[in-house]
């Protein structure tokens, strides 16, 4: 038979496919939420408290009723009233005593107290935009200011305010992780202790869309919609309809078009899309809320914010012995989906980093504070993790007078000791350390950095060079480890693969893209799989009408898990084709085989292409009914056995102004491990992406709230993001190992970069205010914080 069609090897895995996505977004065709218009529809805002820690007294709505085209306004009375709950978190961690963690209430809007400056108090709807600002502006709250903290040391101390009442010294849990015992003979033993005090610092995620909801009612079916900016719409249907809202699953449906960026954000669920889609129910018609950048600022989940005491013990050899960390977390005064999770499970068994440190304990002390919330920004809890390692570790190396490579090197867990069991719960299936420090090591040109170094200080500039050599975890937590370390509901993924008669395919991801490129590379791995061209292929997504139920995108977990989920439906493809194959050419289905788009009898020159057995599927007249079933359309879930564990080395040189401080980043080398690659120039997207983040933590991000919890950096007037020229050419390799436990081989690449830079960087500054005597400095490194600790060393 005449072979047709197939997929150019160009347009498979391993190449570097231009975005499929990009035809629109280039020419401002993007379908976001707030670019949806629906006739007769509301407007809606929110009244927000101006106090971090305040007694509700009352509000009054009706002078807003009062206003011409107001339609309606609520208070969290009516919402409680009304039977709306509270909004969950995702994960029940225990103390260290066994006890569970303190879980307050969420309500969408505030009925007794406020506990942060913007939570939402009330709501208006109006008939127009300007009509809802009016009308927001007219409700009257009385509060009674009460005092606030907003720091976790100052929460701990005692006589501090209380941001819940009956949550003893503000602590939500009191958690650990590791032999507290064995750490402690460790350190009796060892012959050096290095101790460091860190604070890793808060940041706001600053997507370029702002979150944005529209919410819909159908009152003759009962049917609601909710058009959201969320990273994993069929949580948000689960959440809302289990938990707060009391709708049926079936009569929910949950839409996020394109979303434009997350970065962890977009994971959680709200009070704003919760109060629209009860708002929706009560007027049976449609309300649409878009947050501006002040709101996002005061309410979009913040990320970070430890404060950290890490202790590491070696001996004589300079061999590690035992790490000892404590960390105080800052999760806001309220618990989003995953608060209690970041800081503890995503974050202690990190600890272990590429090195074979025997003994490890960690203890983290989750602390409530009158802040907004904080919860997994870019990295979250791997980020933290690597920077408490990587800048102790440079430490220990400067007071042991040791080559910081070399220690690095002499600790690495080798090649052979995999996989390796850590002390703190991983088991690390393989990756070659020593191999991505050593091209790290050339490509930066480490050896001829003593010349360089000479040549910025006859022009008067200090010039430093650091490394960081990092691991973490993606690819989401396994649905068998889950309950252990209490996350509520499963972390399968899904895929449903439907080939048309004409050869054309539809797969439908429960993953969702806002930046990743799923639409390309989704439709890469079935192109190479079943020999389709890659323009025939369509992936839908975000839609919980559409696509079975699936776990959205976060924790680099779309290619790991919502990848193999699609490998998997193509399997059961192939082998029902394989089956009608055998038909067509008259042969046993063994002895069929499928290569290139083409079914062939083995050993003989009969062929049959994939299009013509994709239009056969659908009129299989001459097969028995039960011996198969017409069509070619499968669904499957993949759930991991493990975490994947990308790691890697990236190495920072800088020049510093020692009359300014001004930060100059001269180089960034950035050598990864991330497995199986479907796409290099999307992964070189997404690690740039990574390393622009990771920078812009180590030098520019700080969020500062002041005693009071009144939030100082509520704007980009006050909160620097990273631009253009604060961003050099980033030289980047991929040198992957492959993951033996998910059919892709992959391991995730998004987060590598936020984890594995900043330590870089800020030991690259340190390395160049050495010869100043400056031994520590926190992020971000800013002109001015340079400056001063230039300041403070040489007038010490």
């Amino acid at each position: 038979m005449k072979e047709t069609g197939g997929a150019s090897a160009a347009q498979g895995v391993g190449q570097s496919v231009r975005r499929k996505e990009d035809a629109r977004f280039l020419v401002g065709a993007g379908r976001y939420v707030d670019d949806l218009v629906f006739p007769g529809e509301w407007h809606v805002r929110f009244v927000r408290s101006p106090y971090a820690h305040a007694r509700i007294r009352g509000v009054d709505v009706g002078p807003a009723l009062a206003l011409p085209g107001v339609v309606a306004a609520y208070t969290g009375a009516d919402l409680r009233r009304a039977g709306v709950g509270s909004i969950p978190c995702g994960w029940l961690i225990r103390g260290r005593d066994g006890k569970p963690m303190a879980e307050p209430p969420h309500f969408p809007l505030a009925v007794d107290k406020v506990r942060h400056v913007g939570e939402p108090v009330a709501v208006v709807v109006a008939t127009t935009a300007f009509g809802a600002l009016d009308a927001m502006a007219a409700v009257e709250v009385d509060y009674e200011v009460l005092d606030a903290v907003a720091d976790s040391e100052a929460a701990l101390r005692p006589g501090s305010p209380l941001v819940w009442d009956d949550v003893a010294g503000n602590v939500c849990c009191d958690w650990h992780l590791g032999d507290e015992a064995e750490t402690d003979r460790a350190f009796a033993a060892a012959a050096h202790v290095s101790r460091i005090d860190l604070v890793n610092n808060r940041l706001v995620p600053s997507p370029m869309e702002p979150r944005a909801a529209i919410a819909r009612h159908d009152p003759a079916s009962g049917e609601y919609t909710l058009y959201t900016t969320s990273q994993n719409p069929h949580t948000v249907r689960s959440t809302l309809c289990n938990s707060v809202l009391g709708i049926a699953e079936t009569d929910l449906r949950v839409v996020s078009p394109d979303v434009g960026g997350g970065f962890g954000c977009k994971i959680f669920v709200y009070p704003e899309e919760t109060t629209l889609c009860w708002i929706s129910g009560q007027l049976g018609g449609t309300v649409r809320w878009t947050s501006d950048r002040s709101e996002a600022f005061l309410t979009d989940s913040h990320g970070r914010d430890h404060r950290t005491h890490a202790e590491l013990a070696l001996d004589e050899a300079g061999n590690f012995l035992a790490l000892r960390v404590k960390t105080l977390a800052n999760v806001g005064a309220y618990l989003s989906s995953g608060a209690t999770a970041i800081p503890t499970f995503y974050y202690a068994p990190l600890l272990a980093g590429v090195y074979k440190t025997p003994a490890i304990h960690c203890n983290v002390v989750v602390t409530f504070t009158n802040t907004c919330c904080v919860d997994a920004y870019r990295g979250a809890g791997r980020p933290e993790a690597t920077y408490v390692l990587e800048r102790l570790i440079d430490q220990a190396a400067r007071e042991t007078g040791r080559d910081r490579v070399e220690l690095r090197r002499q600790n690495f867990i080798g090649t052979e000791s995999f996989p390796y069991p850590t002390p703190v719960g991983l088991v690390y299936d393989f990756a070659d350390h020593a191999a991505t420090l050593d091209l790290a090591l050339e490509m930066s040109d480490w050896s001829g950095f003593a010349a360089r170094r000479g040549e910025a200080r006859g022009r008067g500039r200090l010039r430093g060079i650091g490394l960081s050599t990092y691991v973490e975890i993606a690819g989401g937590t396994p649905s068998r480890l889950l309950g252990q370390l209490g996350g509520r509901g499963g972390r399968a993924e899904s895929a449903q693969v439907r080939v048309h008669p004409s050869g054309a395919i539809t797969v439908f991801s429960g993953s969702h893209s806002h930046g990743q490129s799923h639409e390309t590379t989704f439709a890469q791995i079935v192109s190479e799989r079943l020999g389709v061209p890659l323009e025939s292929i369509k992936v839908v997504q975000g839609d919980t009408d559409k696509v079975p139920f699936g776990r959205g995108t976060a924790a680099s977990r779309s290619l790991v898990i919502g990848g193999s989920a699609i490998v998997r439906a193509v399997d059961k493809i192939i082998a029902k084709a394989i089956r009608i194959a055998a038909h067509r050419l008259e042969a046993a289905p063994s002895d069929i085989r499928f290569e290139a788009g083409v079914f062939g009898i083995v050993g003989t020159d009969r062929k049959i292409p994939f299009l013509e057995i994709a239009k056969a599927a659908y009129t299989l007249h001459d097969f028995p009914i039960e011996s198969i079933e017409p069509g070619l359309d499968e669904t499957a879930f993949y759930d991991p056995l493990n975490w994947t564990f990308p790691s890697g080395c990236h190495v920072c040189e800088l020049e510093i102004d020692p009359e300014t401080g001004q930060v100059s980043v001269e180089r960034i080398v950035a050598v990864d491990d991330v497995g199986t690659v479907i796409n290099p120039m999307v992964v070189h997207g997404q690690i740039h992406g990574g390393l622009a983040q990771g920078l812009g933590q180590a030098l520019l991000e700080g969020c500062i709230y002041d005693a009071e919890g009144q939030l100082l950096t509520g704007s980009f007037q006050d909160y620097c993001m990273p631009r253009a020229d604060d961003v050099p050419n980033f030289e980047v390799a991929l040198l992957g190992t492959p993951c033996e436990h998910n059919p892709l081989k992959a391991k995730g690449c998004a987060e590598v970069g936020s984890v594995g830079l900043p330590p870089a960087i800020i030991n690259a500054v340190l390395d160049a205010l050495s010869i100043v005597g400056v031994t520590s400095i926190d992020m971000p490194a800013t002109a001015h914080r340079v400056w001063r600790a230039i300041r403070d060393a040489c007038a010490g």
